[in-house]
């Protein structure tokens, strides 16, 4: 009985074991994928920029095009983004049966957006125009960094990444409580994005955080940025819910989301942060930044970063001529600090205060446009303003040095190894080891960190010596099944306590085997054969570097090698082979009958040449996503114009001599219906056409 008892005890830990292993590589699979998809949005975004950076407009009209495709969130000044935004100019029709918003906020509205939402009712335009002019004024008045104490409520709920997931959201509610005096609520970034229902979300938090100001905070995460949301659906989902007013709310939600504060810190100890720390992270820094001037926290702001050196040295009192000898025109900067005029006899007291006066209100407008503060804004000072104005002689920080700030604690994610290296994986950020926690934590009196931007199995997790927590409160983010949702929850000891959900109700009908590995296992292996298919002639080029002789054979350990330089998704390969490929009996891999396979999965029901479908499926996000980047308006079609300025920047950088008669031929011939529109479909088809002539 006692040898077969640990027989029993050997067999069920081996199967544990590989249980383990398969959900590790699973996991890998889903995160490699999804890290990869993100590497692709920020060097697409990088191409832009440089193309932007290196491209100089033949007219006013095509700077303001070109200006407007990127940073259109900033086109707009105060008193023209009220104008374009109106929403009092819209009327509500009596046949709309939706909730009503009437402002200030009570807590009967959020009560009644809840239940409209859960019967899948929509909020009216108007409504929520409002709700984002209200939401903006209010987060205008916020710090960068929110201050909670748990001396107020019983305690502090810290909810992570939610990506749109309307479910998981009504679920914290249901468990943990609605916000209230007593119940306060922080939720971490990401609100939106990948998820179908993101725009809910927005307008849940927002309606919560009017009515509870001090009780509901919001901090910015990465996906909370304009240029990320025309990949990852946001955008989409806007126009697609609000055919008519959607690019007005589009345009609200961007300036909305320039204004989320960066971070929360509870009671002076714990510091919660979307991404993560560097060894560069300043909270001093932080507090001070205007964060509202970054739009897009992707670009870094070169070009604008030129000026800042050309202001700084002419208010040094260096010439500009100087620095360029070549004569080309001056960029725009700043005036010399004012010289105040001679001053009058102190015998005519009238004279000397007009002349005390007039001096003060230059030397003060000199220092207002040295901190960039806007004109059309001063009429209402914000919190960073204030700051900025009374903090002078503060050390003056460069436009570059304040974007990788904010750029660190979105992006950044921990690693088990000491150090702060580049994240090459997602293309932003950092990598920060357990010795920036320590430092940090050291530096300004904190206790632990929280932060969320990576999906975990449990819903959260605990690293760096338990001074890192991650919380991640979107529920089967990968597949159904693939993980569990958390929130967590402090008290004025401070001490974590965490509560888990599955949202989706068939969730709980798989059994722990399926839940864990099979359903998920198939999952993630059918997108890695996607990307694979995606990079057949890629592959080919790679394995025949293996296949010395033609033979179309080649070893497992070459098959490996040769996928992973390919792809640089980092996966086990070899651990993974038996899932992929199927080998001979000498243990070699006939790697073109693979590939034919591979192609047999992914082939469409229309009869597309594979290696048309190869370049469709490796290329269509990226498509997608340069076709919402051309579409400004955000109408689902690319006009004429924008395709001509468009095409303008493309040839500029290919050195492309085209006449505006080629590219108006060019665009005519992609608008295959002749409607004077390009749209998506048009847009993929052309590039078909090129891949068949080439």
């Amino acid at each position: 009985a006692f040898k077969a008892a640990v027989l029993i005890q050997r067999w069920y830990r081996r199967y544990v074991a590989r249980l383990e292993m398969r959900r590790r590589c699973t996991w890998r699979i889903f995160q490699s994928i999804e890290y990869a998809c993100e590497q692709d949005q920020i060097k697409l975004h990088n191409f832009f920029s440089y193309l932007m950076d290196h491209f100089t407009p033949s007219s006013s009209k095509e700077r303001d095009f070109i200006s407007r495709m990127f940073i259109s969130g900033e086109s707009f000044k105060e008193a023209e983004l009220e104008k374009y935004c109106d929403y009092e100019s819209m009327e509500v029709p009596d046949s709309y049966t939706g909730p009503h918003l009437s402002f200030p906020l009570l807590p009967d509205h959020a009560t009644a957006l809840l239940e409209a939402f859960k019967q899948k009712q929509q909020l009216h335009a108007r409504y929520v125009l409002n709700l984002l002019h209200e939401t903006r004024k209010h987060l205008k008045q916020l710090p960068n960094i929110s201050h909670v104490s748990t001396c107020y409520s019983e305690e502090v709920t810290v909810c992570g990444d939610l990506h749109g997931q309307l479910d998981d959201l009504f679920l914290i509610f249901y468990k943990n409580g609605l916000p209230s005096p007593s119940k306060s609520y922080v939720f971490n970034g990401d609100f939106v994005d990948r998820g179908k229902q993101s725009l809910e979300i927005l307008i849940i938090l927002f309606t919560f955080l009017l009515i509870y100001p001090k009780e509901v905070h919001l901090n910015r995460g990465n996906h909370e940025d304009h240029m990320v949301n025309l990949r990852y659906g946001f955008a989409k989902e806007v126009m697609q819910k609000y055919k008519v007013h959607g690019k007005k709310i589009l345009k609200m939600i961007q300036n909305v989301f320039c204004w989320l504060p960066l971070a929360t810190l509870i009671d002076q100890k714990v510091l919660i942060i979307h991404g993560g720390v560097s060894d560069t992270t300043d909270l001093d820094m932080l507090e001070k930044i205007q964060r509202n001037k970054f739009i897009s926290v992707l670009r870094g702001k070169k070009r604008k970063e030129s000026n800042r050196n050309v202001e700084i040295r002419e208010v040094n009192g260096e010439n500009n001529a100087e620095a360029d000898p070549a004569g080309n025109e001056a960029l725009p900067s700043l005036p010399l600090q004012p010289r105040p005029a001679q001053a009058p006899s102190m015998a005519n007291r009238l004279e000397f205060s007009r002349w005390v006066r007039q001096t003060v209100q230059e030397q003060i407008e000199w220092c207002r446009r040295l901190v960039d503060i806007s004109e059309s804004e001063d009429e209402e000072p914000t919190y960073s303003s204030m700051v900025s104005l009374t903090d002078l002689d503060a050390p003056c920080w460069t436009r570059q040095e304040e974007w990788k700030q904010i750029l660190d604690i979105l992006w950044s994610d921990p690693m088990p190894q000491e150090g702060c290296r580049e994240n090459k994986v997602r293309g932003g950020g950092c990598y920060f080891g357990p010795d920036v926690t320590a430092k940090i934590l050291e530096k300004y009196n904190l206790q632990f960190l929280i932060r969320s931007h990576e999906c975990k199995q449990e819903g959260y997790e605990f690293c760096h010596n338990r001074k890192v927590l991650t919380i991640f409160s979107a529920s089967n983010y990968y597949e159904i099944g693939s993980n569990r949702g958390a929130y967590v929850k402090l008290g004025p000891d401070l001490v974590p306590h965490f509560v888990q959900y599955q949202a989706n109700k068939t969730a709980h009908t798989l059994t722990m085997t399926q839940r864990q590995i099979s359903r998920v296992e198939e999952s993630a292996f059918r997108a890695l054969r996607e990307k694979l298919f995606a990079h057949t002639s890629a592959l080919i080029s790679a394995f025949k570097a293996y296949d010395k002789d033609n033979t179309g054979r080649i070893t497992l350990s070459n098959w490996a090698t040769a996928v992973e330089s390919v792809l640089h998704l980092g996966l086990p390969w070899r651990m993974l082979r038996p899932q992929l490929v199927r080998t001979t009996a000498d243990g070699m891999l006939e790697y073109k009958s693979w590939l034919d396979d591979l192609a047999m999965e992914q082939r469409s029901q229309e009869r597309i040449q594979s290696s048309l479908l190869e370049v469709i499926y490796r290329n269509r996000s990226n498509l997608e996503t340069i076709f919402r980047i051309i579409d400004r308006d955000h109408s689902g079609l690319i006009s004429f114009e924008e395709f001509h300025q468009t095409w303008k920047l493309f040839s500029s950088h290919m050195n492309i001599e085209l006449t505006d008669d080629g590219i108006n031929d060019l665009v005519r011939s992609i608008d295959f219906n002749k409607d004077g529109n390009i749209d998506f479909n048009e847009f993929l088809e052309a590039f078909r056409l090129v891949k068949q002539t080439q």
